[in-house]
Parts: structure tokens; C-alpha cells; sequence
């Protein structure tokens, strides 16, 4: 993908969301479109700095703001519910005029959003759907069902059981495999999971691939907040119980970069990638710079890039049509029911990233620089 490409799609991005149709006021308390930007405060909650994926999200989504003149209240929660809930609180409270919200627990602000909306403050969800309240106003995203398809995808292609190009591969099976899923309170998290499996299932179905453990729901394989050290748990309770005949496991489909590494510890822990002990195909998301770095060394598969400074952009854009009293402009109003209404939402596309994607996708789109893949660090 290059720059212009990057900057094309930025700039469509763009054109969408101000195109819009006339709506109810929703900002601040009250007619906002003569406002100064000035005037205007966004607050913006994230769900924690213990992934570079949402510090780097919250930064870009305050330092867009701020090039517009908006004030911006930028609060992380530290993966704390009760925190997330009282910083929310606080922002309607100080008179924020738009609410831009990732959730820790898509199921635990119901009376925040009642709150914002008694207020008339519309709510944009940011990547992560909030469920069970009327009062979400807008939904930015990417296709979160087609990043599972996009894992598994990779997951089969690093076994050889299919090619890049959808053909069926040379490889016959069958590969032992173990499935991880992110937290449950995540709605993304089901999305993801549900692609994976749609994808995969014939495989299982056919015996190509068989899960060694038996577990193959979501609710066996999620890990709760998406914790490394919990997959890294589980990856070496797996080993133990699972894989003490001398089995190998060959592939592991993990839905964040977070949890691979977790993964991959264990997994080195326990000898594989040394001593002839071939490494299995493991898959992620998120393109997290130590990620990056051992995709780029052979030892992770893949990771589903997202461009989080497009979902950004999208995200001000919202932000910027209801404080205009106007309506952003969705490119899905059927696929996010959260339980109480269908969420128009806007949703942004996706790309897997093997070894030889890296530098094409992420260092000449300035995503990520050389050197920063070569040591596995971030730089700013």
C-alpha cells in the first residue's frame, strides 16, 4: 500500500463523513454549529496504555482535534471499569459537546450514555461497540468479521493448506491447532472469533485441521482483557495437557499481536524454534512494532493491519458533523446491533501483513520506519 494510496483513501474518508444530511441537534446541551472550535471540547475515553494500539489511538484522534482548534479531555481508564465510568461521568459533567468512547466493557456505561444523552450529547463509538444502549449515537470501525476471515486466512496460508491468492494449497494435513479468542466483554471479540471460525470450520470439518485440546468455543478460548500473560497461561497450560505425547501443535490462531507474543513465550519456553523445533504458524493483529519485528524475523506468521490514523480521521469527522447539527455519513447501517438498535456505523478496511508486506505496507506508508521494525521499538 503506498503513501498515495494512504493519502487517496485518507481524503475519501474525509469526503464521506462531511457529507451529510440535515439532523437533530445533539451537542453540548444545545445548537452547536455557530460554535468556535475553539469553544468546543471533545472528551475522549480510552480503555488503557498498556497497548501501544491505544495510546497511539487516543494521541492521534487529540492531536487531529487540536489541528482543528477543539479543546480535547484525552483520559485513559487502565483497563478499570469503575475508572472509565467515573471519567465519562466527569466529561459530561465539565460540558463536553461530543463524547468519542473505547470501551473497556461494551455492556457498562449505560447510565453514562443516558447521561450524555439527557444532556444532548451524541456518543461515537470508537472501535469497540457499546451494547445495550439507544443512546450510541455513531459507530467507527473496521470490518471486524472480515479480520477474522483475514486471520484464519493467514493462519491456512502459513500451513499450506491454501494460498494467497484463495487457491487451494499443496499441503494435505492434518495440522494440530489451537484457537485463542480476546475478551468477551469485548463485542469485537465475537466478530473476530466468528470470522475465524467461518472460515476455518470446513477445514476441521474435513479433518484437515484438527484442534487437539477440544476447546473451540469462545467462551473457552477468550482471554479476558486481552492480557499477554493470561495467553501466555493458557498456551503453556495447553502444552501441558494437551501436548505431553509428543504431538506438536502447528498452528495458533491468535486474534492480537498482544497475545501472540504471549503465545510465542510459551511457546519458545518450551522449546519450539530451537534445536529443529519448527515454530507454529502463529497470527495476530494490530501490526504492534515488536510484532512487527518478529513477523520480520520469522518467528510470528502475520498481523492484520488496521490503520488506526484513518480510524482517527474518521473519528473527527463524526465528531465534526454533529457539531455541525448534521448526521456522519455511514457505509453500514445493518451489521452493529448492539442489542437495543442497529448503529450506523463506518467502517474501514483491513490488510494482512506477512514478512514481505512489511516494508510496501508499513514503512513506505511512514506507519512504521525501518528502523523502528529492526528493533522492535517505537521511536515517538
Amino acid at each position: 500500500m503506498s503513501k498515495r494510496f494512504l493519502a487517496v483513501l485518507g481524503a475519501t474518508v474525509l469526503a464521506l463523513g462531511l457529507t451529510a444530511c440535515g439532523g437533530e441537534g445533539a451537542g453540548g446541551g444545545g445548537d452547536t454549529s455557530g460554535n468556535k472550535p475553539a469553544d468546543l471540547t471533545i472528551g475522549v475515553a480510552m480503555p488503557t496504555q498498556t497497548s501501544e494500539r491505544w495510546i497511539a489511538d487516543g494521541n492521534s484522534v487529540k492531536e487531529k482535534l487540536q489541528a482543528k482548534g477543539y479543546k480535547v479531555d484525552l483520559q485513559y481508564a487502565g483497563d478499570d471499569i469503575p475508572t472509565q465510568s467515573q471519567q465519562v461521568d466527569q466529561m459530561i459533567t465539565q460540558g463536553a459537546d461530543v463524547l468519542v468512547i473505547a470501551a473497556i466493557d461494551g455492556t457498562a456505561l449505560s447510565s453514562q450514555l443516558q447521561a450524555a444523552a439527557d444532556a444532548k450529547i451524541p456518543v461515537i463509538a470508537y472501535d469497540r461497540l457499546i451494547r445495550d444502549s439507544p443512546n450510541v449515537n455513531f459507530y467507527v470501525s473496521f470490518d471486524n468479521y472480515k479480520v477474522g476471515v483475514a486471520q484464519a486466512t493467514a493462519l491456512l496460508v502459513g500451513l499450506g493448506l491454501q494460498n494467497k491468492d484463495g487457491s487451494k494449497g499443496s499441503a494435505k494435513g492434518p495440522f494440530d491447532i489451537e484457537l485463542f479468542a480476546g475478551s468477551l466483554d469485548d463485542n469485537n471479540a465475537h466478530f473476530f472469533f466468528d470470522g475465524a471460525m467461518d472460515t476455518l470450520k470446513p477445514f476441521i470439518d474435513d479433518k484437515s485441521l484438527r484442534v487437539k485440546s477440544g476447546q473451540t468455543t469462545i467462551e473457552q478460548v477468550a482471554i479476558l482483557r486481552w492480557q499477554q500473560e493470561t495467553a501466555q497461561r493458557r498456551m503453556e497450560d495447553l502444552l501441558t495437557s494437551s501436548y505431553n505425547d509428543g504431538t506438536r501443535v502447528q498452528g495458533v490462531l491468535s486474534p492480537y499481536d498482544g497475545l501472540s507474543r504471549g503465545i510465542i513465550t510459551a511457546l519458545q519456553n518450551a522449546g519450539y524454534g530451537a534445536k529443529g523445533v519448527k515454530m507454529p504458524v502463529v497470527t495476530g493483529q494490530d501490526a504492534e512494532i515488536a510484532s512487527v519485528k518478529l513477523i520480520n524475523d520469522g518467528v510470528q506468521n502475520s498481523t492484520i493491519f488496521k490503520d488506526t490514523r484513518l480510524l482517527a480521521e474518521q473519528a473527527v469527522v463524526a465528531a465534526e458533523a454533529f457539531l455541525q447539527e448534521k448526521e456522519p455519513q455511514a457505509n453500514d447501517t445493518k451489521t452493529y446491533d448492539n442489542g437495543v438498535k442497529v448503529v450506523p456505523s463506518n467502517l474501514l478496511p483491513v490488510q494482512t501483513v506477512y514478512k514481505d508486506d512489511i516494508k510496501p505496507v508499513l514503512v513506505d506508508s511512514g506507519y512504521w520506519t525501518a528502523e523502528e521494525v529492526a528493533s522492535g521499538q517505537a521511536k515517538g
